[in-house]
């Protein structure tokens, strides 16, 4: 009787997932390749109408690149066509790669989910919640919480922090960049400053999406003892080979980047007036690494990111986290907070009350940025979709991201 060894049969089951991204594979028994191609027509025809100024697109399936094109302009005033290869705001989609970083932490017995952020960040040892605000004089008034704010509140995004409305103006009253920042200030200092926010709810009561992974990232540092972009570097983006995700593009890159443009109600799509979102990759101080929205990246690379987790943690033939780690993090942690659709520890959770409105698989995780790049992680089809743009806002009612998962979605067999 043949006796494997821990390390063959560790081989053994890397060589069972993906530990790369294939292109030319033959995919006809899985898709529809003349309905894929209405991936196609349906973007030509979002950027020929100005409802979108671009859009980089890749549909992986079980580790092979089923689809991958670029449509519109990186610049249109400079008629500089897009790339697949082009750098795109991933916002929101950072939280995700920290989040991770976060858990290779936890999995070391660094810290538990339930321990209160205080006891590393002394900042948000009396937290209060907002019982009243003036918005001419900008004065408020709090009650203390009715509990610590948890490491678990912070990456579920119930710690009751907000940066939506009257809460936006009080973050800057603070000193704290809610998003980004053209100034000298660091994710440390920031997310020291959050402590003082006063929160939006009792903690563990609401869904209230906000900066929660910023102070996250500060976490990170102080358990690691290193700068988030070092850390994260090591812990994610290096063994998985991601090596054109970034917080501030290197020089030599940053034509890489696309513009960003704005589609303001009743106008015409147009360049981006806003200094900071036009320029947080690329200038003013670069000091300010916001885990929760500050990366900038390709969609190849973060489809590896996605690969990783389509394989229970590995990619590359790199560990990242363990497949029971991973999860716990696919598990809906709101309960009911957000109506049908649930939210894992970095991402949605389309949960089987969610089923009637989206042709995506139950099981499935997705998210995006908030400049509209998108992902979705679909276990049970072994699929991963990216979508990504590069604007403030459409007021058009047309969804890029939902014509990217109805046109994919149709051409499987």
């Amino acid at each position: 009787m043949t006796v494997l060894s821990a390390c063959s049969k560790e081989a053994d089951r890397q060589d069972a997932v993906p530990q790369s991204l294939v292109r030319g594979a033959d995919v006809s028994a899985v898709f529809d390749t003349a309905r894929l191609h209405r991936i196609d027509r349906a973007f030509e025809a979002y950027v020929d109408s100005g409802w979108i100024p671009n859009a980089s697109v890749m549909v992986v399936h079980d580790g092979r690149i089923v689809y991958e094109r670029a449509f519109g302009y990186r610049d249109r005033e400079r008629n500089q066509p897009c790339r697949p290869t082009d750098i795109f705001r991933i916002a929101s989609q950072t939280k995700a790669i920290a989040v991770v970083g976060l858990m290779t932490l936890f999995e070391e017995g660094k810290f538990q989910l339930d321990e209160p952020i205080k006891r590393y960040i002394p900042s948000f040892a009396n937290p209060q919640v907002l019982t009243s605000y003036d918005e001419q004089s900008r004065c408020y008034t709090t009650r203390p919480a009715s509990r610590d704010i948890t490491i678990r509140d912070l990456i579920t995004h119930t710690s009751g922090l907000s940066y939506q409305g009257y809460y936006w103006d009080i973050a800057q009253s603070l000193g704290i960049r809610p998003l980004n920042s053209l100034d000298s200030i660091t994710l440390a200092q920031n997310a020291e400053r959050m402590g003082y926010m006063p929160l939006a709810h009792d903690p563990g009561q609401q869904f209230t999406y906000s900066m929660n992974v910023d102070v996250l990232g500060s976490l990170c540092e102080i358990l690691s003892g290193k700068d988030i972009e070092t850390f994260l570097h090591e812990r994610v983006l290096d063994p998985l080979g991601m090596t054109e995700t970034f917080f501030y593009l290197p020089e030599e890159q940053a034509d890489r980047l696309v513009t960003l443009y704005d589609y303001p109600e009743g106008g015409p799509l147009q360049r981006s007036a806003n200094d900071l979102y036009q320029r947080y990759p690329i200038g003013g101080a670069r000091m300010l690494k916001s885990t929760g929205a500050g990366m900038s990246g390709t969609v190849e690379d973060y489809a590896k990111f996605c690969q990783m987790i389509l394989n229970h943690g590995e990619f590359n033939h790199h560990r990242i986290l363990s497949r029971k780690t991973l999860e716990m993090m696919q598990q809906n942690g709101v309960g009911q907070m957000r109506g049908e659709i649930g939210f894992g520890m970095a991402w949605d959770v389309f949960t089987p009350q969610n089923a009637h409105n989206t042709i995506i698989s139950e099981g499935s995780m997705r998210w995006g940025g908030m400049f509209g790049t998108d992902y979705v992680i679909d276990p049970r089809e072994k699929l991963i979709l990216l979508m990504y743009t590069n604007m403030e806002t459409n007021h058009s009612g047309r969804s890029p991201k939902t014509l990217l998962h109805n046109v994919a979605y149709q051409a499987l067999k």
